[in-house]
């Protein structure tokens, strides 16, 4: 097992390893305390691993409840975010007690933001089941929920208390969904570690899973570390995000998260390159890597589309969107586009 720590607005541990689920609950009491939890998750998840969770917060001394919601980005919802408050209220939960999110990224947004809010916050411990949750959404306090104008339009900055990634379950994720993950472990190479990227290139990340969760875990605590509330440094992760959340809403969600990102980096990485903003031209190698690991490299919808949801993104600033580039392998920068070069951008980009 690995442990790593954040010193954020709130200091916690990460607990990477096997089978950490089996006694969660006796990690959660010694550092938290007892008290009661509510444990978020989705009609999957619940199936899987609830009863395993429920049973060792039970056995630990804590007293549960569980709200289930079906699984999906269209949970990730207003109407479910009250539905779970009012749930929250109803089961009596306290500003002593905590929220349990057992889940992917979609479970883990929504309870913190759950937990930020009610009662003005209360504690929160994650136990992300997904790759892509293990080792990006879990960590670094960002939750929010859906708007109908875009994703994650409304949102919090809340820390966890708490993260205990049990990789066992990764073993139960289809193909698809831990390939989405593999577009986020992809992203810190290109951002900020060359030398990982080159390990990721000849490497397998399933069978290196305990190292690969741990190293991005430990790059994306350097930069929450340094900037927790995205006002500078933090933004490089939105590397791939602007044009892959204008990708997912196009498909209407039928494309996924990471599978949405992994072309967003394809896209901006050419785009860059074609518009003069970088001088190398990544895009190729990014694409290699993405391939290797069962994710899509081409956009099925037209510039236009994309720049009409880009325009959008929580990320643009008056005329302006703020979007990441590699100016080298390792090393993302911020620019700030104009409204009006945004859709020559996405042309450049997809061509």
């Amino acid at each position: 097992m690995n442990t790593v720590k954040v010193s954020a607005s709130k200091n916690y541990n990460i607990y990477i390893g096997k089978n950490l689920l089996d006694n969660c609950g006796e990690r959660i009491k010694n550092e938290l305390g007892v008290c009661s939890a509510a444990i978020i998750t989705d009609d999957n998840v619940n199936a899987l691993y609830a009863d395993k969770v429920t049973a060792s917060l039970e056995n630990a001394g804590f007293g549960t409840v569980k709200f289930v919601f079906p699984h999906g980005e269209e949970s990730k919802s207003i109407k479910v975010y009250s539905e779970i408050l009012d749930f929250l209220a109803e089961n009596h939960i306290t500003r002593t007690d905590m929220i349990v999110a057992l889940g992917g990224g979609i479970t883990g947004d929504m309870g913190g933001f759950a937990a930020a809010t009610f009662l003005r916050g209360i504690k929160f411990v994650q136990l992300p089941t997904t790759l892509l949750s293990a080792v990006d959404s879990s960590v670094g306090g960002k939750t929010a929920v859906n708007l109908t104008a875009g994703k994650n339009l409304a949102g919090s900055f809340y820390q966890p208390d708490m993260v205990i990634c049990d990789y066992t379950t990764l073993d139960t994720l289809p193909k698809e969904i831990f390939a989405d993950g593999c577009a986020e472990v992809i992203k810190y190479g290109v951002i900020m570690d060359e030398e990982f990227f080159g390990f990721l290139k000849n490497n397998d990340i399933r069978e290196n899973i305990e190292y690969v969760i741990t190293k991005c875990v430990e790059l994306k605590r350097d930069i929450v570390n340094k900037d927790e509330k995205e006002l500078g440094i933090r933004a490089v992760l939105n590397f791939g995000h602007t044009i892959g959340h204008a990708i997912e809403i196009n498909s209407n969600f039928e494309i996924s998260h990471g599978s949405a990102v992994a072309i967003g980096m394809i896209i901006a990485a050419k785009g860059a390159f074609k518009t003069g903003m970088c001088e190398n031209d990544l895009s190729d190698v990014i694409k290699e890597v993405l391939l290797k690991n069962n994710l899509p490299v081409s956009c099925p919808f037209t510039a236009e589309a994309l720049y009409k949801v880009s325009c959008s993104d929580k990320k643009r600033s008056g005329d302006t969107v703020k979007l990441i580039v590699p100016e080298k392998m390792g090393k993302c920068v911020g620019k700030k586009v104009p409204l009006t070069q945004m859709l020559a951008f996405i042309r450049e980009g997809l061509s």
